[in-house]
């Protein structure tokens, strides 16, 4: 009848006709596989304020940046409990040093400690990561296998003088920096951040790994 509408009617869209970017896109031949999409790991972050004794969860990942390596190494020496749960890739390249060749070294050493690394957050062991430089790729590295195995992430920026910042680092360390305090590290996948820097380096006396105290 005249006033009544037509029921609508499906179409259907041939696989030659979908969009450009569906996932359902038949690839031309020759056309190279794309990379699979890694995971998010953003988080919420927090900022935490220095405290005499500062606690993680254990089988957490802890990444502590400082431009000056005898302070970085120094703070570590003094404020990680247990010291065993401390992973650099120093230290990795003086096991290898001889073993293999200087052109392969770096490489070799960020392959083991890697793997190192992984077996640990599998078996629910805390890590602890001196990272030597200041980019956000070399944070992403421990982030990504932290999260992979579900571990909390959390960062320690430990401000060092200005005298000892290389001039390569300084616009790096400034955009940790400025990151650390907005609250944005969260966005690489931490879910604390904390920066020490005068007197708080000192004030804080350990770093440990417990579960949280039991309530009264």
């Amino acid at each position: 009848m005249g006033g009544m509408s037509q029921p609508p009617r499906s179409v259907k869209i041939g696989d030659n006709e979908r969009g450009g970017w569906s996932s359902d896109r038949p690839r031309k031949a020759g056309e190279p596989e794309r990379p699979p999409r890694q995971a998010d790991v953003s988080v919420r972050g927090r900022v935490l304020s220095p405290v005499f004794r500062m606690r993680y969860n254990p089988g957490s990942l802890l990444v502590v940046a400082c431009a000056d390596p005898a302070l970085r190494a120094n703070f570590l020496s003094r404020v990680i409990e247990e010291q065993s749960t401390i992973f650099s890739l120093e230290k990795v390249r003086a096991l290898l040093a001889g073993k293999v060749a200087e052109d392969e070294l770096d490489a070799k050493a960020q392959t083991l400690l890697d793997a190192a690394v992984a077996k640990r957050f599998a078996a629910g062991a805390s890590v602890v990561v001196p990272v030597e430089g200041l980019s956000p790729e070399e944070r992403e590295r421990y982030v990504r296998l932290a999260a992979a195995h579900r571990r909390a992430r959390h960062i320690v920026l430990v401000e060092a003088g200005k005298d000892s910042v290389a001039e390569e680092d300084r616009a790096p360390l400034t955009e940790l920096r400025n990151r650390l305090d907005a609250g944005d590290l969260g966005q690489e996948g931490f879910m604390t951040s904390l920066r020490l820097g005068g007197r708080n380096v000192e004030e804080l006396k350990k770093i440990i790994f417990a579960p949280p105290p039991a309530d009264d």
